[in-house]
């Protein structure tokens, strides 16, 4: 998984309509965990093309934009120079070959980035080095559906399982919900998004 190839195919032609939308349904859910975060740094991590994260600039005092593809990395770029963004910067790199030690946030939200990785495990326990004392991890991805079979992604999460996951990793605080049902909005099938907030 990882789909890096994929995305830095179709970077130029990513921000649709309707990811344009659902960008903000899920930067609003995130804004709920994130107040009184306008002193803090964030990640967003696997930004693609930076919907989701845009959408959140003024929330925070500064914002990472992290992804293995440098196509989506290249399109974000431009939009800093286009609006003169401040505060914000750029990072094409790959938690699954490989860890940061000298990268640190209050906040990281992954937006759908979940079900494209591999070993779950092994990047949440990443993020959570990353993590300062007290930050959070933001997580919004699909509820788990039998329905979708790919090679390409994950079917989506069980919360249960998900929490015990991570409160096996050292998370803490960990409370999610189901915030959202659409219909073809999983691989061409019904489905439904949920938000999971969590603290080291």
């Amino acid at each position: 998984m990882g789909n890096t190839d994929i995305f830095d195919r179709m970077a130029d032609r990513y921000d649709t309509l309707e990811r344009i939308q659902m960008a903000k349904l899920m930067s609003d859910a995130i804004r709920e965990y994130s107040v009184d975060a306008d002193h803090k740094s964030a990640i967003d991590f696997g930004c693609g093309t930076g919907l989701v994260g845009m959408n959140l600039l003024k929330d925070f005092k500064s914002m990472l934009f992290l992804d293995t593809s440098q196509n989506m990395i290249d399109q974000i770029k431009q939009k800093i120079i286009d609006f003169n963004l401040q505060n914000v910067d750029t990072l094409c790199f790959d938690f699954e070959k490989e860890s940061l030690l000298d990268l640190q946030a209050d906040y990281i939200f992954m937006a759908q980035v979940l079900l494209h990785i591999n070993d779950v495990e092994l990047i949440l326990s990443r993020l959570y080095d990353v993590l300062n004392a007290g930050g959070h991890l933001i997580i919004v991805d699909f509820n788990k559906n039998e329905e979708v079979v790919s090679d390409m992604v994950h079917n989506g999460f069980d919360q249960a399982e998900l929490r015990e996951l991570m409160t096996k990793i050292g998370f803490k605080e960990i409370q999610s919900k189901t915030f959202y049902t659409g219909s073809k909005l999983f691989m061409n099938h019904d489905a439904s998004l949920f938000i999971l907030n969590s603290q080291k």
